[in-house]
C-alpha cells in the first residue's frame, strides 16, 4: 500500500534527503587525474618553490654593490634554468642570466638587458636598486606550510600547485558511485528499433551527465519494464555493487504500473517521504537501507532533471563535503507571472543581463513537464513560493541556476 498524507514541503523533503549524509571515504589519485576532485586531507608543501633565488627577467645578475652608480662588468658566465653558473660572482663580475633560471653565489640584483649595453665580454649597465627584479627562495610557498584545506575542490591551478608542492599522488573523497534504472515498458534506448508505442529513454541520460558534472561516478542500470521482478533484479544489483545512491525515474506514482514504491518496501528500504509540494515533481520518493540512499523521479523528463537538480545534485554535494546550500541568486522577472498554487513552482527561464547590468529572468511561455526542448534552453528555475501572488514583470525573484555554482 503507497503512503497517503499531506504533501512535504520542498524544504522538509530536501533536508531529509541531506539527514546523517556522511563524506565518502578517501582514495589516493594521481595529480595529473585530479582536477575536479575534492581533497580528503589538507595538502602541505614538501619543498620550498623556488629553492634558491631566482632571476625574475632576462639580463645580468651583479652585486648590488657594484652598480650603486654606472659601471662597467666584466662577464664571466651564464645562467639558465636548469643549467645553472657554477660559481662564485665577485667584485666588478656579472654573470648572463635568463627568466627563472638561479642567481649565482654572490650576486643579489638583476640588470634587465634591456637596460645592458654588451660589447664583448664587458657590459654596461645603469645604476640598479640592490634586490631588483630577483625573486627569494620561498617567495611562493615554503616547505611545510599547508597551501590545500581539507574539501577543497581541486581547480586547474589547485592541481598544479599540488603537483609543485610534491604530490605525485593526490588524497581524495572518493566518486559517489549513483545508480540509475530508468523504468517504463514503453522505452527503448537511442538508435533502438521504436514500435508504435514506444519512446526514447532521456532521462537515465541526461541524469548521468548531471551527475558526473556533480562529481560523481554514474552506474547505468540500463531500462527495466513494468515487472516487480525485473525492477526488484535491477535494484539489488546496485545493492550488490555498493551503490551509494540508486536513482529511478519513472514508477514512483499511484497507477496500477507503478511498482517501484512497493519493490523497494520488499527490499527493505524505509521510505523517508513520498510526494511533495513543488511543480513539477509531485511524485518524489525517498528512502533509505542502511547506508544506501534511494531516490525515485518521475518519468516525465523535465519533472526528473528538475528533481534532480534539487535533490540529488545537493545529496552528492553532500557526501563530497560540499555545501548544499548555494548562495542565493536573484534577478528580475522579464515577463508577468500568475499567482502560485499550494505547491512551490519552477519555472524553465533565460537569464540574460539587461543594459545596467541587472539580471533579467524570463520564463518560457509553455512550462509542460515533458518539454525537454525548454529545459535545455533554460538557464534557470524561478522559483515560486507556495500561494505566491501574481507578479508583475520587473519585480524581484529568486532563481536557481541549472547547473550548479561552485
Amino acid at each position: 500500500m503507497k503512503a497517503a498524507g499531506p504533501l512535504l514541503p520542498v524544504a522538509d523533503a530536501l533536508a531529509r534527503v541531506l539527514d546523517g549524509v556522511q563524506p565518502t571515504d578517501a582514495e589516493s589519485c594521481p595529480v595529473g587525474e585530479a582536477g575536479g576532485r575534492i581533497l580528503a586531507e589538507a595538502l602541505t608543501a614538501t619543498r620550498t618553490q623556488p629553492p634558491w633565488p631566482t632571476s625574475a627577467m632576462d639580463g645580468y645578475a651583479v652585486r648590488g654593490a657594484d652598480v650603486a652608480s654606472d659601471t662597467a662588468l666584466t662577464v664571466i658566465g651564464q645562467s639558465a634554468a636548469g643549467r645553472r653558473f657554477d660559481g662564485a660572482l665577485g667584485a666588478g663580475q656579472a654573470v648572463r642570466i635568463f627568466t627563472g633560471a638561479p642567481l649565482p653565489e654572490g650576486a643579489d640584483t638583476i640588470v634587465i638587458q634591456e637596460n645592458a649595453e654588451r660589447d664583448g665580454d664587458l657590459v654596461k649597465v645603469p645604476a640598479t636598486e640592490v634586490g631588483r627584479f630577483v625573486r627569494p627562495r620561498g617567495l611562493d610557498f615554503s616547505e611545510g606550510q599547508r597551501l590545500l584545506d581539507a574539501h577543497a575542490a581541486l581547480t586547474p591551478a589547485g592541481v598544479a600547485l599540488a603537483a609543485s608542492m610534491g604530490h605525485a599522488q593526490v588524497p581524495v573523497l572518493r566518486r559517489p558511485v549513483c545508480a540509475i534504472l530508468a523504468t517504463g515498458d514503453e522505452l527503448r534506448l537511442p538508435g533502438e528499433p521504436l514500435g508504435e508505442d514506444d519512446i526514447i529513454a532521456s532521462n537515465n541520460i541526461g541524469l548521468a551527465a548531471m551527475l558526473r558534472a556533480a562529481g560523481a561516478a554514474p552506474m547505468d542500470l540500463g531500462i527495466a519494464p513494468d515487472n516487480p521482478d525485473t525492477i526488484a533484479g535491477k535494484l539489488r544489483q546496485a545493492i550488490d555493487a555498493g551503490a551509494d545512491v540508486v536513482v529511478t525515474t519513472g514508477g514512483a506514482s499511484v497507477g496500477e504500473h507503478d511498482h517501484v514504491q512497493d519493490v523497494l518496501g520488499q527490499l527493505g528500504v524505509a521510505i523517508g517521504f513520498w510526494k511533495i509540494a513543488m511543480r513539477p515533481g509531485k511524485p518524489l520518493m525517498m528512502g533509505t537501507r542502511g547506508q544506501t540512499r534511494f531516490l525515485g523521479l518521475p518519468g516525465n523528463p523535465v519533472s526528473a532533471l528538475v528533481c534532480a537538480r534539487l535533490f540529488l545534485v545537493p545529496l552528492v554535494r553532500a557526501m563530497l563535503a560540499q555545501a548544499t546550500v548555494e548562495p542565493s541568486m536573484t534577478a528580475q522577472l522579464g515577463a508577468d507571472v500568475d499567482a502560485n498554487g499550494p505547491r512551490q513552482d519552477h519555472l524553465r527561464a533565460s537569464l540574460e543581463p539587461a543594459d545596467d547590468g541587472t539580471l533579467v529572468a524570463t520564463p518560457f511561455p509553455r512550462q509542460d513537464s515533458s518539454m525537454l526542448a525548454a529545459l535545455a534552453h533554460a538557464d534557470v528555475l524561478i522559483v515560486r513560493p507556495p500561494h505566491a501572488p501574481a507578479a508583475g514583470k520587473g519585480e524581484t525573484c529568486r532563481v536557481i541556476a541549472m547547473l550548479p555554482r561552485g
